[in-house]
């Protein structure tokens, strides 16, 4: 009983942590409407021109369909990267030190923050769904394949989240870690398939496209969305992969979130 007590009290803090991350989105709705630009113009500009071009071989379906779940997994990981910030902010600004003074574990504190930040991703699913439904591309609109998309969200956002987490604790300064969130971004994206097929790839860029956690999350989110699309990993698998990096991350950003203050 005391065991279930402790759990449910970590539960209850952690749902804290996260639902102060969820309150500063809503104290600032001008960032979901900047949150839209980016995939509009990929969407609207890029994957256009790419589908007039029809040089890439998609499993013959339309480019743009192709690239719309890779669209998401990036606006979700371009969100989540920068993540950090906030944690130097809360460092600068007090708001840190009575996390680390309270006697939540460190683990359950990242946890929050990954939560909160993946819930914060969730926006970017709505701004993708109603953009490719204008575009008259082809969703799988049942309920069970949303639920689950919007798990992966979150699951891949959450990853990110605690990636940045962790690269903020290491460089402690907004300068430093600006420059190493821009640096990490376009390799993430880039070594990925969220705008072209693994098979187009070079076979040591393939194969880092497999090491990369993005690629798992493209895949469960295209296998989601695309009516029909073919899972290249398995729905599992992404989910497993996820899950695994998530569990190694929350395990080094809680050893070094005491860092961040020195």
């Amino acid at each position: 009983m005391q065991s279930a007590l402790g759990w449910g009290d970590y539960g209850g803090q952690m749902l804290a942590v996260a639902e102060a991350e969820i309150r500063k989105l809503r104290h600032d709705p001008v960032e979901l409407m900047t949150r839209a630009i980016q995939p509009v113009l990929w969407l609207l500009i890029f994957g256009q021109v790419m589908n007039r071009l029809r040089a890439m071989p998609t499993g013959g379906i339309p480019y743009v369909d192709f690239l719309a779940p890779g669209i998401l997994a990036q606006s979700v990981m371009f969100i989540a990267i920068f993540y950090g910030l906030s944690a130097i902010w809360e460092r600068d600004s007090g708001v840190l030190v009575k996390y680390l003074v309270s006697p939540t574990p460190r683990a359950v504190l990242v946890v929050g923050k990954a939560l909160g930040g993946g819930v914060r991703s969730l926006s970017q699913a709505a701004v993708i769904y109603v953009l490719t439904l204008l575009l008259g591309i082809p969703l799988r609109l049942q309920v069970l394949p949303i639920l689950l998309l919007l798990l992966f969200t979150l699951w891949g956002s959450a990853v990110f989240a605690t990636f940045s987490l962790v690269i903020a604790c290491l460089v402690k300064t907004r300068e430093r870690f600006m420059g190493i969130g821009q640096l990490l971004t376009m390799p993430f994206f880039f070594a990925s398939n969220a705008i072209y097929p693994v098979t187009l790839m070079p076979r040591w860029l393939a194969v880092l496209a497999r090491m990369n956690p993005l690629s798992y999350l493209v895949d469960a989110l295209r296998t989601l969305m695309l009516a029909g699309w073919p899972s290249t990993f398995g729905l599992v698998k992404d989910f497993s992969v996820l899950t695994g990096v998530l569990v190694v991350l929350i395990g080094i950003a809680a050893r070094l979130y005491p860092v961040i203050l020195g």
